[in-house]
């Protein structure tokens, strides 16, 4: 697979044009964030916000449930819950999450994937293609998967433990020779802390019965669409066990584990 500086022009003419923020509609092509991935890997995983909230601020995105029940995956303004049976089922909006990252999704590139393509391979072609890695990206990449390794998490009882242990007893799962949505983000490295720093993809089929983390995939052909923003937004939780946890800590070996 390749990408080319039509990337680099793409973003310099929706800034040009002034469209990169505003649409009349809503903040445009802002990257929105509830809580911080540190909390979460703290075991902070009952937050306030509803799913009915969070769709005011995007219509796609990942992340998760209270209790930690689960991963969420938002594409075309619906959210999905991907429970430790590897099922989807919808989200009601009274459902709350404690961590999510969700933006109104409106490519700025869409690039033909016209061959076989990994993980590693994909990430590698964005980040030489990329006009800089120190802005936000969203990815949608669609099409036909050889294989897709996955991962979801079961709920949790309180007193609640940190997410390293919990992804000890997750749930994995490998479809084969299906056809999906492959979504999610990719951070700044100096956003430690704050998201996961890199890559972070969900995946959801294309019949919306399966789906998941992604770990590993084997993609055939496809469509990727991308999202380029300077724009972030951060809400924190003003109550709960948030205010009084310790935050202090590096946090860099911890994603590593719970990412691989």
């Amino acid at each position: 697979m390749s990408l080319d500086h039509s990337f680099l022009k793409a973003f310099h003419a929706h800034r040009e044009a002034g469209d990169l923020f505003h649409d009349g509609r809503h903040t445009a092509h802002e990257v929105f964030q509830s809580s911080t991935i540190d909390a979460l890997l703290e075991g902070i995983y009952d937050g306030e916000m509803t799913f009915g909230e969070l769709a005011r601020h995007g219509d796609f995105g990942l992340g998760t449930f209270n209790a930690l029940d689960g991963e969420m995956t938002a594409v075309d303004g619906a959210f999905y819950q991907i429970k430790s049976d590897g099922r989807v089922y919808p989200v009601p909006p009274e459902m709350k999450t404690p961590f999510a990252v969700v933006m109104f999704f409106d490519p700025t590139l869409t690039v033909d994937l016209q061959e076989a393509t990994d993980f590693d391979g994909l990430t590698k072609a964005l980040d030489a293609a990329v006009p800089s890695r120190n802005i936000f990206y969203a990815i949608k990449a669609s099409g036909r998967f050889a294989e897709v390794k996955l991962r979801s998490v079961p709920r949790q009882e309180p007193p609640y433990p940190p997410l390293v242990e919990v992804v000890k007893s997750q749930s994995t799962f490998t479809l084969h020779d299906v056809e999906g949505i492959l979504s999610g983000f990719r951070f700044p490295d100096y956003t430690k802390g704050i998201n996961v720093p890199g890559y972070h993809l969900h995946f959801l089929t294309a019949d919306k019965s399966a789906g998941g983390h992604v770990t590993a995939f084997d993609a055939r052909d496809g469509k990727i669409e991308i999202d380029v923003t300077a724009d972030f937004q951060m809400e924190l939780p003003q109550s709960g066990a948030f205010l009084s946890a310790d935050l202090t800590s590096d946090s860099g070996d911890a994603i590593e584990k719970v990412e691989k």
